[in-house]
C-alpha cells in the first residue's frame, strides 16, 4: 500500500506539472505580460542629444583628461624646433636606424615595402619619386621641399624626422591625422632606403 500510494501522488503531481505547461503556453500571437514596465520603456536619449541628467545638460560627455583613444600612444613633444631635436634624440624607431639592414631579413623589407607604399601616397607629391623635391605638386609652382636625400637629412636623427612628419616643418603641414603612427616609422626606412640608393649611385659615379 505505501508504494501505490507513493505511485499515486507521483502521478498526480506530474499530472499537475503537464496541466501547468499546458496552461502556461505562450501565446505568440498576443505579447507577454512584462513585470517593471519602466525598464523596458526606459527614456533613451540620443549621443548630441540634450540630457537634464548629466552634466553640461547634454548625453556625449567630453573625455576625462588625460583620456587616449584605444590603440593610442602619448607623444609628448610640441611643435617647435627645440622639441624636433629632443626628438631626435628621445625618439627611436622600432624597427632600424640603420642605413645597411640584412637583406634577408624579410620582415623589415616588408616594412620597407609598406612604407614606400605610404610614402606614394602621402609624400611623393611634394617630395617626388625619389626624394629629390621634385613631385608634381612641386612642379606646378608649390615651393620644392629640400632634397631627402641631402646631407642634412641624411645625418637627421629617426626621431627628429618622425616629429617632422608628425608636426611638419616650414611649409609642410603635419601628418599626424593622416598617417598612423607605425606607417611614419615605415615612411621612414622607406627615405633610408632612397637615401642609401643615392649615396650608391654617387659612389657609382665617383668611380
Amino acid at each position: 500500500m505505501p508504494r501505490a500510494l507513493t505511485n499515486t501522488v507521483l502521478l498526480a503531481v506530474l499530472l499537475g506539472a503537464l496541466a501547468s505547461a499546458a496552461a502556461m503556453r505562450r501565446d505568440t500571437s498576443k505579447p507577454n505580460f512584462t513585470f517593471m514596465r519602466e525598464m523596458v520603456d526606459s527614456i533613451p536619449y540620443n549621443s548630441y542629444a540634450e540630457n537634464p541628467v548629466l552634466p553640461l545638460g547634454r548625453t556625449l560627455q567630453p573625455p576625462i583628461p588625460g583620456t587616449l583613444a584605444r590603440g593610442e600612444m602619448p607623444l609628448h613633444f610640441a611643435a617647435t624646433a627645440e622639441d624636433a631635436l629632443r626628438a631626435g634624440v628621445d625618439l627611436k624607431s622600432p624597427y632600424s636606424e640603420s642605413l645597411f639592414w640584412n637583406e634577408a631579413d624579410e620582415d623589415l623589407l616588408v616594412k620597407v615595402d609598406e612604407g614606400a607604399e605610404a610614402f606614394r601616397i602621402h609624400c611623393l607629391p611634394c617630395h617626388g619619386p625619389s626624394g629629390h623635391g621634385d613631385g608634381p605638386v612641386a612642379m606646378r609652382g608649390f615651393p620644392p621641399p629640400p632634397p631627402l636625400t641631402a646631407e642634412k637629412t641624411v645625418n637627421m636623427p629617426d626621431g627628429q624626422m618622425f616629429h617632422v612628419i608628425t608636426f611638419g616643418q616650414g611649409n609642410m603641414p603635419g601628418y599626424a591625422g593622416q598617417v598612423s603612427r607605425d606607417d611614419r616609422w615605415k615612411i621612414i626606412l622607406h627615405i633610408r632606403a632612397l637615401q642609401e640608393a643615392a649615396a650608391s649611385a654617387a659612389g657609382g659615379n665617383q668611380k
